[in-house]
């Protein structure tokens, strides 16, 4: 895979309480792309940041109805991935890529 595709693939940290959480067992959290598998979810982690994943659970959560100003409008949908790293491996998403 491509050093640009990999780019593609993950999208950005998520910076939450819950991924904060995560962080403790050694889970790092990422939106990543709507068509991006498992596989290429793993090539793509470890190829930008250098490091061995041992798993790779993805969320889709479905976008909400919100209203903004008296106006409905549709958040979109979002594809999550809690990424599991091997012992004594980490990532400090604060920094960027």
């Amino acid at each position: 895979m491509s050093e640009v595709r990999n780019y593609d693939v993950i999208v950005s940290p998520v910076i939450t309480e819950k991924a904060s959480l995560a962080a403790e067992a050694n889970q790092v959290v990422f939106n990543v792309s709507r068509d991006a598998s498992k596989p290429e979810i793993k090539r793509a982690v470890e190829g930008l940041f250098g490091v061995k994943v041992v798993a790779v659970n993805t969320v889709l959560r479905k976008g909400k109805v919100k209203r903004f100003r008296g106006h409905l409008g549709k958040q979109s949908d979002v594809k999550k991935a809690f990424v599991t790293l091997a012992e004594g491996q980490s990532i400090d998403v604060t920094t960027g890529l």
